[in-house]
């Protein structure tokens, strides 16, 4: 008797057993791929909740389906205007087909993170600095479709790639820096010169319109002497019209030349004739 209890007892603990090992529980953000002996049998992809194999015979393996942020390390390039760089990236992606990722590819973050550095070193080589540093955006998308294209067998999808940082050498930085400064001075002296232009023809028209109006050149000189006289200035500079001035020279007689100091001149003594 104490036999059957004893037998009974290990084949309830076996079925114990062997029912633990047959339940398994699928999260909501995982997909679970069931190789029943060794082989995936159409259909065999589980969805979320609780999942029943088959002892022995089945082995389940669980594929995360969230994006996964994965960080292309920094590569060192020649830019095609020869110029010396460093960039990093980041790598947005995720899984579409988890029976594909389960049996195509062994490490497939390993796989998509050594893609995304090879590609990111051939964008480098194919594109300008001035690309690298202002036209971005189309890079992206470039570096995007580089890697997309290999890792569709794979069962992954690129969601987006995006170029974090470019490093310059000390020396590149330096002439970029005297670059800019003289773009800038080039337009403070344009927008100068463009003012005064502006400034020379207002003054222009406005001497225009003073030589057809003379009147308007005293209303002129009044309001300028209003507004020096509201600062309460001691002293007042008033401008004097040089008009009147070339009047009153001409209205004043001029002084007649010195006369020269001609002096009576002496009679030239004469000769004395003796008397022979």
């Amino acid at each position: 008797m104490d036999i059957l209890l004893a037998v009974a007892a290990v084949v309830v603990l076996m079925v114990l057993v062997l029912a633990a090992t047959s339940v398994r529980i699928v999260r909501q953000y995982e997909r679970g791929v069931v190789f029943r002996f060794g082989r995936v049998e159409p259909g065999t992809t589980r969805s979320p909740g609780i999942v029943l194999l088959r002892p022995v015979a089945d082995r389940l393996q669980k594929v995360n389906m969230q994006i996964v942020t994965l960080p292309v390390p920094a590569q060192d390039g020649i830019t095609r205007d020869n110029v010396t760089v460093r960039v990093d990236a980041v790598l947005y992606f995720r899984v579409v087909d988890p029976v594909r990722v389960a049996v195509e590819v062994e490490d497939y973050m390993l796989a998509v993170g050594q893609l995304a550095q090879t590609s990111l070193r051939s964008i480098i080589g194919k594109s300008d600095l001035d690309d690298l540093l202002s036209n971005r955006e189309r890079l992206n998308q470039g570096l995007e479709l580089m890697i997309d294209t290999p890792v569709g067998d794979w069962g992954l999808h690129i969601d987006r790639v995006e170029i974090k940082d470019v490093s310059l050498p000390e020396s590149m930085k330096r002439s970029m820096s005297r670059q800019a400064e003289a773009e800038r001075e080039r337009r403070a002296r344009i927008i100068t010169a463009d003012g005064e232009r502006q400034a020379a023809a207002t003054l222009a028209e406005a001497a225009q319109t003073i030589a057809d109006h003379p009147a308007a050149l005293q209303l002129r000189l009044l309001e300028t002497v209003v507004e020096v006289a509201a600062e309460k200035n001691s002293t007042l500079v008033l401008p004097f019209p040089v008009e009147l001035l070339r009047f009153l020279e001409r209205a004043t007689p001029r002084e007649a030349p010195a006369e020269r100091d001609t002096g009576d001149a002496a009679p030239a003594p004469g000769r004395v004739n003796g008397a022979g």
